[in-house]
């Protein structure tokens, strides 16, 4: 019942700023307040670049260097690849028997990315049924929350579908009252006699607090197994038994950090700024990044809003900087490099302490091999477990 995180990247090789703010930040907030699984998403890779994998190995443990050293912690969270763990591929395989063909098609990202990608052959069912290994991704880890930008959230959506979609077939498992009947007698008699009234009081109003009443007498209850809980949460809510878990979406707050040219950060773009960036180069990158465009000369006034520096004090300077970047810019009181020096010192400050614990991870590969294997290791306990009850009612278990 405990509350679980699921995230990935694809692996591209070493981090910039972007990914930083955009999710690794978020993570590393997020284990110490949850059961995370972080993994890199090497199968995902090869939807697109199939025809190209010589840099998938380099690129996995250079964005795995990243993670430890921006904070990723892992005593604290699971760090994995993807391909170490087949049950990804097996669910992938056993979800696609009953995923709807129209459901992939119409995901937005799908048109998109074709569009965006039209020198690559994506003609293909890998790239087609992305979303749907992205499902079993998270689905194999029964996670309750992902966290994901706004334009990722119709993938979530899918992933609920699915999960949905899969209780239904499968979790009206023979004798189900029978066995809700002899979960509930597992609790204590006061205990059982309350269930029975919480989860009448929600069945007939509706009633969140019942319901999350309800939900925590199941927790609480140490005579229950994993089945009988989820039997007891599926009798609750109205269903049969929850197989698979439907994960919440989790919208992450992710700071308008533009590339040096006011673009989306990107290193195809060339407008990035490495977790490992030297700070000569971190200063004479922002030196030359581009300005208002109304700034000519130096006795212009300009407008904070219309340069992208603007962008990185909001997250770079406290607010009596901002301040002085208001009044400066908008009165020409300073000039644009005086201006920049506060995000130069502020992005040195952040990365130089990243950069330093990249250097002793370099230095010791195995270790981050070890860290990686460890991480597999924990994640395919638990997605085992969960294809073990999926092979069941789906009537391919080992005898």
């Amino acid at each position: 019942m405990k509350e679980r995180v699921v995230s990935g990247m694809r692996p591209t090789g070493q981090l910039h700023l972007g990914h930083y703010h955009g999710a690794i930040k978020n993570w590393v907030r997020m284990q110490h307040e949850l059961d995370c699984l972080f993994f890199v998403a090497d199968w995902h890779a090869l939807t697109t670049h199939y025809d190209n994998p010589q840099q998938l190995a380099e690129n996995t443990w250079d964005m795995i260097i990243d993670w430890l050293a921006a904070g990723v912690d892992p005593e604290k969270a699971s760090i994995f690849i993807q391909s170490r763990v087949p049950e990804h591929a097996e669910l992938h395989l056993l979800l696609s028997m009953v995923t709807p063909l129209a459901w992939l098609e119409r995901v937005p990202t799908y048109k998109d990315q074709i569009e965006k990608l039209k020198d690559k052959d994506l003609t293909t069912y890998g790239f087609l049924g992305y979303p749907l290994l992205q499902a079993a991704d998270v689905l194999v880890y029964r996670a309750t929350q992902v966290p994901v930008g706004e334009d990722q959230a119709p993938h979530i959506e899918m992933m609920r579908e699915i999960a949905r979609r899969f209780n239904y077939f499968y979790g009206r498992e023979p004798g189900f009252e029978e066995k809700v009947a002899a979960a509930v007698k597992k609790l204590s008699g006061k205990d059982g006699k309350r269930f029975v009234e919480l989860r009448s009081q929600f069945q007939t109003t509706g009633s969140a607090e019942a319901r999350t009443e309800a939900l925590a007498l199941i927790a609480a209850a140490g005579s229950l197994g994993a089945q009988d809980r989820e039997r007891l949460q599926g009798h609750l809510d109205g269903t049969g038994r929850s197989i698979l878990t439907e994960p919440a979406t989790v919208l992450t707050e992710t700071p308008k950090l533009p590339g040096l040219d006011g673009g989306k950060m990107s290193k195809s773009y060339g407008n990035t700024i490495m977790l490992r960036e030297q700070p000569a180069d971190v200063a004479a990158k922002v030196k030359k990044m581009p300005t208002d465009p109304a700034r000519v000369r130096r006795t212009d006034a300009g407008n904070p809003e219309n340069c992208p520096v603007w962008q990185f004090h909001k997250i770079y300077s406290d607010a009596p900087t901002r301040e002085w970047v208001v009044k400066g810019c908008t009165t020409a009181g300073i000039g644009c490099i005086e201006c920049k020096q506060p995000v130069i010192d502020g992005i040195v400050r952040e990365i130089t302490p990243m950069h330093e614990r990249a250097m002793q991870y370099i230095a010791k590969p195995q270790l981050v091999r070890e860290i990686a294997e460890a991480g597999s290791a924990r994640a395919r306990a638990v997605a085992t477990e969960t294809m073990r009850e999926v092979r069941e009612v789906m009537g391919i278990a080992a005898a």
